[in-house]
């Protein structure tokens, strides 16, 4: 939205001068109940200041519709919404600030150029339900969404202002005189029973919104807002105007009854098809574009001018992106043929050291699905379904291949443990151990009776449906020890590197405390137990600590990062200022980074004890993070490695996507990258497996 004067909010538009710690620059837009105001904090970042009028700062009820807004929001806050930075609804003239966000309205937009074309209505339409999916899984209606409430960011549509009415947009009131929402845009059941209004609300809403989008009217069009309500109460809506094979889903929309309308989830299934289309350079530094990429040999050229009005990220069900061939850019270079043999990069030869060259290889040709790779013996070992191959890290060539039918999809990489790699086969079922100077097979061991295998140290432990462990040598494949974990009835073990114990933990059923054991996994011996506050999870260990996320037990959000010494048996409590949806982390040294679903990267200070920063990055779905002294990396679902500043957050410089034609399915997990002497690797969708160089990500 673009800084404007609006001299309909008066003076009051230009006052005050500040709101809490951020100056007031120019109005973005005023309506009944506040101004939105263009701001800056004390170090220079943009921000959008919502300031509510004098005149309604001193109701007391308004006040508690405004803390329900703030709530609303940062429990809402991500890829599909302007993020809170911060927000103070006791102040004298309550406020909240959010991410500030470039782009115009829908209403704007839609008056300037008129209605959609057909493909952007589309793309709209999945955005906004993905938007409500995100929105309705914590448990918020948004109830007023409306074109003035949907921004066109260059990423994606962004859904804002969750709760204050505003009487500028409507005139209609119940009978106790509140507004209840803006006419042309509400469900039948916001006037007939508005107490038991739920998510099938805004579903209407949106139906209503894609009308608006594609002819510039709603589908019940009075001057009146009385005439308007008796008609979306009673009339069937107008959709003359929408194209032919968007009406019948928007039709559907509109149901009177609530639940005759289709849920965000099958929204975004009936809209699957257009995923394709889908631009996935939603986040790359304009100064390294370099002119408007070129569209791919039979593809129509509009294809390419996808982000007029934004780009979409393609996703695939709830949680998952969808891996398609059509929705690389032209500027992706897909690299190989079927040799394996690794090609250097022509993008990034010219920015690396001397000493190491970006390259990039398919090191098993015809294999489908993201290599998962890790590093030992001074060799990558990467494994895809049917293959296991090692290469060489520095060049990316191939030291040896070795096929393996009953290696299917695998959520984890190979484990490189006791000397040997081992992966596991047949459906999880057994396990292989290979030399990795050759590949050659050295012994095999059957897990099927295991519900649980984890590797700490030079030890396999594997966790019985019964709750026996068993401690297994990696290198021999010798069983060492068996028993039980005290205090751990079914334990299930996580290891980290560098930290010579295994962790086991439990929660009690209200999630009211956990229970963690670290265990000696050359003995099987208990070194310590805990027994802390709230639902915890271990993510790593630092100088003697382990360092957990505490996990809100009803949405499974993170609301704080705990550090336990259990030398002097003390724990640290960081809370988040915002809760982050399925998080996965990564500790270095006093400094824990955590990226959301959706896109949030958030570095947490254990040292300060705060949140440091918060990076919106745009990705719908990434790896677990990993990160050295000076980065944080992940992998993107469409195969980009993104480096971001570890201490100020600043994206430094990713890759490009690689998509490819064979990549048609969702992995649970996505492989995150690995760290080796400055060097980083990382893998795609489309096989390929890439090296580059980690100490210039702004010459990827």
């Amino acid at each position: 939205m673009a800084p404007q004067r609006n001299d309909e909010a008066g003076v009051e538009a230009e006052l005050p001068e500040y709101a809490g710690h951020y100056r007031l620059e120019s109005c973005l837009g005023s309506g009944g109940m506040g101004v939105v105001h263009l701001a800056r904090s004390t170090s220079g970042m943009r921000v959008a200041v919502k300031v509510v009028h004098a005149r309604y700062a001193k109701d007391p009820e308004f006040r508690g519709r405004f803390r329900q807004e703030v709530a609303a929001a940062r429990r809402v806050s991500g890829a599909f919404t302007a993020s809170v930075v911060d927000a103070d609804p006791e102040a004298e003239r309550p406020w909240m600030a959010t991410l500030f966000i470039p782009g115009s309205t829908l209403d704007d937009e839609v008056k300037r150029n008129g209605a959609m074309p057909v493909g952007q209505l589309r793309r709209l339409m999945a955005g906004l339900a993905e938007a409500l999916r995100d929105i309705h899984r914590v448990g918020v209606v948004h109830r007023d969404l409306k074109p003035s409430n949907v921004l066109l960011a260059e990423d994606g549509p962004k859904v804002i202002d969750f709760g204050i009415s505003r009487p500028k947009d409507s005139e209609l009131h119940t009978e106790t005189g509140k507004l209840i929402g803006t006419p042309p845009f509400m469900a039948p059941e916001q006037f007939r029973r508005p107490r038991e209004v739920g998510p099938a609300a805004d579903i209407f809403a949106l139906g209503s919104v894609m009308v608006h989008a594609a002819t510039g009217r709603g589908p019940f069009d009075s001057d009146s807002p009385y005439l308007v309500a008796y008609q979306v109460v009673h009339d069937e809506p107008d959709l003359t105007g929408v194209p032919e094979n968007l009406a019948p889903l928007v039709l559907r929309c509109l149901a009177k009854e609530p639940e005759e309308r289709p849920t965000p989830d099958e929204l975004m299934r009936e809209l699957r098809s257009v995923a394709a289309s889908y631009d996935t350079q939603a986040f790359i530094p304009a100064q390294r574009l370099g002119g408007s990429p070129k569209p791919q040999p039979g593809v129509k050229a509009s294809k390419a001018r996808l982000g007029r009005h934004f780009r979409k990220r393609a996703v695939l069900g709830t949680g998952a992106v969808a891996l398609l061939a059509g929705g690389a850019l032209a500027s992706v270079q897909l690299l190989g043929g079927d040799s394996g043999t690794p090609r250097k990069d022509a993008s990034h030869s010219t920015s690396t050291s001397a000493t190491f060259g970006a390259w990039a290889t398919k090191p098993a040709p015809g294999a489908k699905g993201m290599p998962q790779c890790s590093y030992g013996a001074e060799k990558l070992i990467c494994a895809q379904p049917g293959m296991v191959v090692a290469l060489d890290p520095a060049g990316g060539t191939v030291r040896w291949r070795r096929p393996i039918a009953e290696l299917g999809v695998s959520d984890k990489p190979p484990v490189l443990s006791g000397g040997l790699v081992h992966i596991l086969t047949n459906g999880d079922r057994r396990l292989q151990a290979l030399d990795p100077a050759s590949g050659k097979a050295r012994w095999s061991l059957d897990v099927s009776a295991y519900n649980d295998r984890q590797y700490a140290g030079g030890m396999l432990l594997l966790t019985s449906t019964a709750g026996k462990v068993t401690g297994v040598d990696s290198a021999t494949g010798e069983t060492k020890w068996s028993g039980r974990i005290a205090n751990q009835s079914v334990p299930y073990f996580v290891s980290f590197a560098g930290d010579p114990l295994a962790y086991a933990t439990s929660s009690a059923g209200d999630g009211a405390s956990t229970r963690v054991t670290a265990v000696d996994p050359d003995t099987g011996d208990v070194r310590w137990d805990a027994k802390l506050d709230g639902s915890l999870k271990p993510i790593g260990s630092t100088n003697g600590a382990v360092v957990l996320v505490s996990v809100d037990s009803v949405y499974g959000d993170v609301d704080a990062v705990v550090r336990y010494d259990p030398e002097t048996r003390a724990s640290r409590r960081v809370p988040l200022p915002v809760h982050l949806e399925q998080a996965v982390a990564t500790v270095r040294g006093n400094l824990v980074h955590l990226l959301t679903v959706g896109g949030s990267l958030v570095a947490v200070d254990l040292e300060a004890q705060e949140q440091k920063w918060r990076l919106e990055t745009s990705v719908t779905w990434g790896s677990a993070p990993v990160s050295d002294d000076r980065h944080v990396y992940f992998t993107a679902a469409d195969g980009r490695l993104l480096a971001i500043d570890a201490r100020s957050g600043e994206l430094l410089g990713q890759t490009p996507p690689r998509i490819g034609a064979g990549s048609e399915g969702v992995q649970a997990a996505l492989p995150e990258p690995v760290i080796v002497d400055g060097r980083v690797y990382g893998s795609a969708p489309d096989g390929t497996v890439l090296g580059m160089d980690g100490r210039d990500p702004s010459a990827w």
